[in-house]
């Protein structure tokens, strides 16, 4: 290899000095654009970094002399859509739930939002589609311990379930029936036969019909003679073949013996009201939404409340 640097004959352009096995590199210049373009973006590059945040500190970065950020762009964005949006929350608060859900625009707007805001804040415990977990209540279909009309959902959402430090808040309290030495583990045992007949999960047998009696004395007064409920009391449907915590003999043994305590947060005191009521429009619209009671049969319900 040689170091030796001399004019190419054939080009007129000096070499670089450097021969591998005969062949030489010509040190032929840049393009004279290249070389100003090149200038250009040193320049460029040292302006952004005097008016932009560029160079890393311990907690931060250098401010810069425009004083921008990317979390005061966004900033603006978000007040720019809320001025925009103001009109149409303003609209959903002030109307009444029922209202706003027939109104085709706001209710459009409504979903959209609800979708976005059970994004965020609900698909921890009930799923991406909704369609929960064990101890997370399935919202597309049509069982609900509280009621599934628009007004029952919001009232659940801004209220929450058992929020110990909220008196408004949704409430119920199922006795552990072992665990507080109330009924005996055979008892127990005969209760889920009696409760897995009335879901249609097994057949009538002796053991049913001992659990029937015990049933009547201990259960009936908040499920029901016949076991389908009471939502004024968050007791659920025990006929139909829908059981939060499970239906198997495992699952209900567990639910007599230790009872269960579900929770869920008092959204009232963490979204504002117009949040709350898109999401209780896209919960309802979700598939299991009920509509409003009527007042007459409001009025009938307490009547046979009251004959029973």
């Amino acid at each position: 290899m040689s170091d030796k640097k001399y004019i190419d004959q054939a080009t007129g352009t000096e070499t670089v000095g450097h021969e591998w096995d005969g062949i030489e590199e010509l040190d032929t210049p840049m393009p004279r654009w290249w070389v100003w373009t090149f200038y250009a973006t040193i320049i460029w590059a040292i302006g952004y970094v005097i008016l932009y945040p560029a160079i890393p500190l311990v907690n931060s970065a250098t401010e810069g002399l425009l004083g921008w950020t990317s979390r005061g762009e966004y900033a603006k964005e978000v007040t720019a859509r809320e001025r925009q949006l103001a009109p149409i929350r303003a609209a959903m608060v002030n109307s009444d739930i029922n209202s706003v859900a027939t109104n085709p625009e706001l209710r459009t707007q409504a979903i959209n939002g609800g979708a976005s805001a059970f994004k965020v804040h609900c698909v921890q415990c009930h799923g991406s589609g909704a369609a929960g977990f064990a101890g997370y209540p399935n919202l597309n279909d049509d069982d609900w311990l509280w009621g599934g009309d628009l007004e029952a959902i919001e009232y659940t959402l801004v209220h929450g379930i058992r929020q110990p430090d909220h008196d408004e808040t949704r409430f119920s309290q199922m006795p552990a029936f072992g665990r507080d030495g109330i009924l005996q583990s055979n008892e127990i045992q005969d209760l889920v036969s009696h409760v897995r007949t009335i879901s249609g999960d097994e057949t009538p047998s002796a053991a049913s019909q001992r659990g029937s009696v015990l049933y009547e004395a201990n259960c009936a007064i908040c499920h029901g003679p016949n076991g389908t409920g009471d939502r004024l009391q968050g007791a659920p449907n025990l006929t139909d073949r829908i059981a939060l915590y499970g239906r198997d003999r495992a699952s209900l043994t567990e639910t007599i013996t230790n009872s269960r305590y579900g929770v869920m947060p008092r959204w009232g005191q963490r979204l504002d009201p117009a949040t709350i009521r898109m999401l209780s429009i896209y919960v309802h619209s979700l598939g299991g939404g009920e509509t409003a009671p009527q007042p007459e049969q409001t009025a009938e319900a307490g009547e046979s409340d009251d004959q029973s």
